[in-house]
C-alpha cells in the first residue's frame, strides 16, 4: 500500500514537470516572436540615407511587407517617388526574375510590397527620385 502511493506521487511530480516544461517553452517561443526584429538594412544613395526595413527576418518566400524611410541632410523626405526593383540571377535552366513594386507614402515612411516567388538570393534596388534625379541604393537577401 506504501509503494504504492510513493509510485503515484512519483508520476505525479513527473506529469507537473512535464506540464511546467511545455508552459516555459511555450513561454519562451511567444517572448521571441514578439522580440523578433525586421529584417533591417541602411544605406546611402546619392544625397539620402536610405533606411530599409522588410517585416520577415529573414525574408520568406510569399509577401513580405518593406519599409523605405527616406533622408537628406538628416530630415525625412516626404515628397520623392519610391521604386523597388527585385530580382533573382538567372540559374542554370532558369531565366532571371525581374519585378517592380511601388512604395507608397504612408505618413513619413514608404510602404511596399515584394512577393518573393522562391527561396534563394534576391537583389533589392530601392530607387529614389525626387526633382528629376534618381539615386539607388542596392543590396540582396536570401529568402527562406
Amino acid at each position: 500500500m506504501f509503494t504504492n502511493q510513493g509510485t503515484q506521487r512519483v508520476h505525479f511530480k513527473e506529469e507537473e514537470m512535464k506540464k511546467l516544461i511545455i508552459v516555459l517553452l511555450m513561454v519562451v517561443l511567444t517572448v521571441g516572436l514578439a522580440l523578433a526584429k525586421d529584417y533591417e538594412v541602411k544605406k546611402k544613395a546619392g544625397d539620402f540615407d536610405v533606411e530599409v526595413r522588410i517585416d520577415k527576418n529573414p525574408p520568406v518566400v510569399g509577401d513580405n511587407n518593406i519599409l523605405v524611410e527616406v533622408k537628406e541632410s538628416g530630415k525625412v523626405v516626404t515628397d520623392a517617388k519610391v521604386v523597388i526593383d527585385y530580382s533573382m540571377p538567372a540559374m542554370p535552366g532558369m531565366p532571371a526574375m525581374n519585378y517592380k513594386t511601388d512604395a507608397d507614402l504612408k505618413g513619413s515612411v514608404y510602404k511596399g510590397t515584394m512577393n518573393l516567388s522562391m527561396s534563394g538570393p534576391w537583389n533589392i534596388a530601392v530607387k529614389i527620385s525626387k526633382a528629376g534625379k534618381t539615386s539607388t541604393a542596392k543590396f540582396s537577401i536570401d529568402a527562406r
